[in-house]
């Protein structure tokens, strides 16, 4: 049995008194003792949270990271600072990342094995736009993506990771995939790795990104390849997660 996951990615949201208000009203999410659950801050607010619930089982990780160790990359941070923080890991290929700042499945890969060595947790996120959906083309996108980490370290490189199906077009849209849609590619991507590893893939935790709000969480988690949710809007709002957090605890 996977145990299910699910994570609040902040994106560009926040201010020191939102971020205390919304993790008091979070509560201590040890009450949910059949899942795991983080936030995903904002780098700037990145020590203060970590040092808020530093006493809760609550991870903690950062939206992004550099693949280089150190140097000049002004802007960057490495997964050494990471680690300095007390930071548990890193979200990798975010689309947002993919779209946005045109990072490659390359560099995504070597992002995800700096977070790897280091002994973090790497969540690789990987989806499609619309228009590669209207195409056909979702599992050929979400596969390359997927084979771009894979092919370059191994299936081992995901034993304590987690990979997120997010399609594009339901990010942020208020669109959301269908329990069977999402089903459907999260069964793939098993597939995909258990041509490399089938006892790995039985055990990797993949979940679904893309509008995850409390009415549809219980739908999404019932499907037997969704593994918990990357949650988005939702997550900057406490009832909500509460709420995403509470279905995943009774698909456990």
């Amino acid at each position: 049995m996977r145990r299910p996951w699910v994570a609040g990615n902040w994106k560009m949201n926040g201010s020191h008194r939102a971020n205390a208000e919304l993790l008091s009203s979070l509560g201590d999410v040890s009450i949910f003792s059949d899942i795991d659950v983080a936030v995903v801050p904002p780098t700037v607010y990145l020590q203060t949270v970590i040092a808020t619930v530093a006493q809760s089982s609550l991870s903690v990780l950062a939206q992004t990271v550099s693949e280089f160790e150190s140097g000049a990359y002004t802007g960057e941070v490495s997964v050494a600072m990471l680690q300095d923080l007390g930071a548990n890991g890193a979200l990798v290929g975010h689309s947002e990342r993919r779209q946005l700042f045109a990072e490659t499945d390359k560099q995504i890969a070597d992002k995800f094995a700096a977070l790897k060595n280091a002994g973090l947790q790497a969540v690789l996120c990987v989806g499609e736009t619309l228009a590669e959906r209207e195409a056909g083309e979702t599992l050929a996108v979400v596969s390359r993506q997927l084979l771009a980490v894979l092919d370059r370290h191994g299936p081992e490189a995901f034993d304590h990771a987690v990979l997120a199906y997010e399609p594009v077009w339901a990010i942020g849209t208020g669109l959301t995939a269908s329990p069977e849609q999402a089903q459907a590619v999260h069964a793939s991507l098993r597939a995909v790795f258990a041509a490399f590893d089938e006892a790995r893939a039985n055990q990797l935790r993949i979940v679904y990104g893309g509008s995850v709000k409390g009415s549809n969480a219980a739908g999404l988690f019932d499907m037997p390849d969704i593994d918990g949710a990357l949650v988005g809007g939702a997550s900057l709002l406490a009832d909500e997660f509460l709420a995403i957090c509470k279905a995943a605890q009774k698909s456990a």
